[in-house]
């Protein structure tokens, strides 16, 4: 290995460290970003011996308004100038809530610029780095940028499409069914992979279920982590003919978090006693004789809701495959065998196997006994 390219990869390790630390930071704003992407930023700066050390850290919260990158310049001060930012987002170049964060990076004197991935909100898309560039400051792209897109996947589909990032998760047996029987409740997984769900909720906008898990399980369907959060779980209901018992567990502990999609009257008596013990009752076209699935997600897109979690029995679950409306699945396997009469993952025509995606990305994770397979139906960076 040449002098060169060693420097070369001792850099590339540097970045990697400190970009590692901007991750870190970006994932503070779980569940207080929405709907703006998570990002994080760290400000390195060398002393006269070449060692380097952050002089300015900051993740961004809405609540919050700043950007990361300026709350990481403003503790830096003077210090920024000739400086290093690692960000794990490009930097906007537009105004909205907050003014350009370019313009702060070129005031503050930076000199290097190290960029996870580019924004995939479309008003940036490049324009960002192309900025910095052309005020002289080098930039370098793509320093852990699979870690970034995982992280910011729900914000790059829907800054795109306006339509949430839906993750099919269940628990099941290894041989793929969900339930004793169709319509009961049967516990599988160990506690490990209830407490990797309860992250999973927590990192999520809304929960969205059928009436026939409600009636046959009566969860409450609530983030127990209790961590922060800006705004509430919602808890989604798909109720094609407004079955949701008004004394439900969901029902019971409504905080203006609960959202009842059917195709049946938002006047009718039903629908004001749902409202009457907290639901909000959104009326959808049929499609097929049930709701619309896709009309579901663009009003759940509507109020910005980044990331759902399909937390449901067969019928619901097959519908949404076989309408594309899946992007992931996150299933969590119990080391148990149901034999006859139980009840699949998901209903689905026979005809779909012969033309449905195979899941990419595949990743597997113990959890006490249990093990999850999580893996892709779309890349929502395709046309990125």
């Amino acid at each position: 290995m040449t002098d060169n390219s060693q420097e070369l990869a001792a850099v590339r390790l540097t970045d990697e460290a400190w970009m590692a630390r901007a991750l870190v930071l970006a994932h503070r704003g779980v569940a207080l970003a929405h709907p703006n992407p998570m990002v994080g930023a760290v400000v390195v700066r060398e002393d006269r011996s070449k060692n380097a050390r952050a002089v300015g850290e900051g993740f961004h919260t809405y609540e919050g308004r700043k950007h990361a990158e300026i709350i990481a310049l403003e503790e830096a001060r003077a210090n920024a100038r000739r400086a290093t930012l690692y960000v794990n987002l490009e930097p906007c170049c537009h105004i909205g809530r907050t003014g350009p964060c370019t313009k702060a990076i070129i005031d503050a004197g930076v000199k290097r610029v190290v960029v996870a991935m580019k924004d995939p909100n479309p008003r940036v898309a490049g324009r960002g780095i192309r900025e910095l560039r052309a005020a002289g400051i080098a930039v370098t792209v793509g320093v852990r940028e699979a870690d970034a897109r995982q992280l910011n996947e729900a914000f790059a589909k829907w800054i795109r499409t306006k339509l949430p990032f839906v993750t099919l998760k269940t628990a099941l047996t290894l041989d793929g069914q969900i339930a004793a029987r169709a319509g009961s409740a049967t516990w599988l997984t160990s506690e490990a992979s209830r407490e990797e769900v309860q992250r999973m909720r927590h990192e999520s906008d809304a929960l969205l279920t059928g009436i026939g898990t409600v009636v046959a399980d009566d969860p409450r369907m609530t983030d127990r982590t209790r961590l922060p959060r800006r705004r509430p779980l919602l808890r989604a209901i798909v109720d094609s003919k407004l079955r949701m018992p008004v004394k439900s567990g969901i029902l019971k502990s409504a905080k203006n978090d609960v959202l009842i999609f059917t195709t049946q009257s938002a006047d009718s008596a039903k629908a004001k006693a749902l409202r009457k013990a907290g639901a909000e009752i959104v009326q959808v076209r049929p499609r097929g004789g049930h709701v619309d699935l896709r009309e579901v997600l663009r009003e759940m897109g509507k109020r910005e809701f980044l990331n759902i979690i399909l937390e449901a029995g067969s019928e619901l679950n097959g519908a949404t495959l076989a309408a594309g409306l899946v992007d992931k699945m996150v299933l969590f396997y119990a080391p148990k065998i149901m034999g006859g009469g139980g009840a699949p993952m998901a209903r689905v025509p026979s005809q779909w196997f012969s033309r449905a995606p195979a899941l990419s990305q595949l990743s597997f994770r113990r959890y006490g006994p249990d093990f999850a397979v999580q893996g892709y139906f779309h890349d929502v960076y395709r046309n990125h």
